[in-house]
């Protein structure tokens, strides 16, 4: 963050300073967990249902914090205020106001926002310093703590954006307003709490609407309900895809037998050849969204196609790909699933086979409301289209998947739904070996077990 004086902060955040006076600087970082602040930073203590912050209020001081973000006096330097998530908001809001020099980047999508981030802030980090932390800190408290790790040295800020609801996305452009926006895609990501992917999109179209007349918004060209946010910005428009009326083009797409994309990136009368290094057809997509923003901050499209075929994994639990030393090989997205990206991922797990076993550990994919069992039943349909030969489904609420699978007129595989994630670990560590290659999917923490016991002990994070 930048050097902010205790009264500054007060201003901005309504606040009072207590236990010390306003001249006293805050230099350091901001941080919301006591474990992580470094000399010269502010502490931000939440009062949450099982841990109350205030109580490390002295931890930090101790380990170097200036001061201390709170709802009562801790008895430390700090300043009180009325609500932290609001004033963590507001304080965001005047750092970027102070650096003139920053060009911010936001991106949403229903899903590869965080992967797309990270390729983002990879591209972006070979033109100057960039700001694109790692995971997936997109709400009310990720976005304006990412936002206040930017410095006076930044020129490149990255800023994933979700949203639960109409209005979630505009809130947070008002703290940061891109200069740049990016949207993905609309899927049935969050489909129970937006009623309908048109209310996701209505809800994603937010950005775009924040961007300003000078800016930029790129938009996949391959998905009729983000082309469709053209009308609702008055920024130049980068339409990216694979299809004929995308300004930034991907053709001549292959797949080799790692999963990995190559395709010449086109823009007009130039073109270049990419290969990527990441796994999964959808990376195609990604990267030309990655690709459009690069390029519109400056970087040469033969530059731009180079760099793509270096960029790699920086977020954990996503399309990570690593062999066993028994020879098997293991796709890892277990970070979070949805109908859409969980479709990726088989589609990954399928061109990688080669003629070898293929085994999909699916989860139980949530919020998907009303569409909940049609849209597993989806996903286990599409598992058995593909030809995959065994399915173990975890916990019953996933089960649907398998119902679709089984119900897949010629398919030859096997679907098994266990209770819980150890029982699939004990299903695979007696029957796996080299001709094996697995993927492990679902929402959150819910798969998470499985891969931690198929990942060797060499190569966890």
């Amino acid at each position: 963050m930048i050097r902010l004086t205790l009264g500054e902060i007060a201003e901005i955040t309504g606040g009072r300073v207590v236990n010390a006076q306003p001249e006293v600087a805050v230099t350091g970082g901001v941080e919301y967990d006591s474990r992580k602040i470094g000399p010269g930073g502010l502490f931000v203590a939440f009062e949450g249902e099982k841990v109350d912050g205030h109580r490390f209020a002295g931890t930090a001081v101790a380990a170097g914090a200036a001061a201390v973000l709170s709802t009562r006096d801790t008895g430390e330097p700090g300043v009180v205020v009325e609500e932290p998530l609001a004033a963590l908001a507001a304080l965001a809001q005047a750092v970027v106001t102070r650096l003139d020099r920053l060009t911010v980047v936001g991106l949403t999508g229903s899903s590869g926002k965080t992967t797309t981030k990270d390729y983002i802030g990879q591209l972006l980090a070979r033109l100057g310093p960039t700001v694109a932390p790692a995971g997936s800190l997109n709400n009310e408290l990720g976005f304006p703590y990412t936002v206040l790790q930017a410095g006076e040295e930044t020129r490149f800020l990255v800023l994933e954006m979700g949203a639960r609801g109409i209005g979630h996305i505009r809130y947070l452009t008002d703290i940061a307003r891109p200069s740049i926006g990016v949207v993905l895609n609309v899927g049935a990501a969050h489909i129970g709490e937006f009623g309908s992917v048109e209310g996701t999109a209505r809800a994603k179209g937010e950005l775009v609407e924040a961007l300003p007349a000078e800016g930029v918004a790129v938009l996949n060209a391959d998905d009729p309900l983000v082309a469709g946010m053209a009308s609702r910005t008055r920024a130049r428009l980068v339409l990216v895809g694979e299809s004929g009326k995308s300004d930034l083009r991907a053709t001549d797409v292959n797949v080799d037998d790692r999963g990995r994309a190559s395709y010449t990136l086109g823009l007009g009368d130039e073109s270049a050849p990419v290969k990527l290094a990441v796994a999964g057809r959808h990376q195609v997509a990604n990267t030309l969204a990655a690709a459009a923003v690069a390029l519109s901050a400056g970087m040469p499209l033969a530059q731009v196609a180079t760099a793509l075929g270096e960029v790699g994994i920086v977020s954990g639990r996503r399309m990570d790909v690593f062999t066993r030393p028994d020879g098997a090989t293991v796709i890892d997205d277990s970070y979070n699933a949805n109908p859409s990206s969980t479709a990726a991922a088989l589609h990954a797990l399928a061109a990688m086979a080669g003629g070898r076993r293929t085994t999909a550990v699916l989860g139980y994919m949530a919020e998907l409301g009303e569409h909940e069992v049609s849209g597993h039943e989806e996903v286990g349909r599409l598992a058995a289209g593909l030809g995959v030969d065994r399915l173990i489904v975890v916990s019953a609420e996933a089960a649907p998947i398998a119902d679709g699978a089984l119900a897949t007129e010629g398919w030859k595989g096997e679907a098994t739904v266990v209770a819980d994630q150890a029982a699939a670990v004990e299903i695979l560590a007696g029957d796996l070996g080299g001709g094996d290659v697995v993927l492990v999917k679902g929402s959150r923490y819910r798969t998470w077990d499985v891969v931690d016991a198929l990942r060797p002990e060499e190569v966890r994070p």
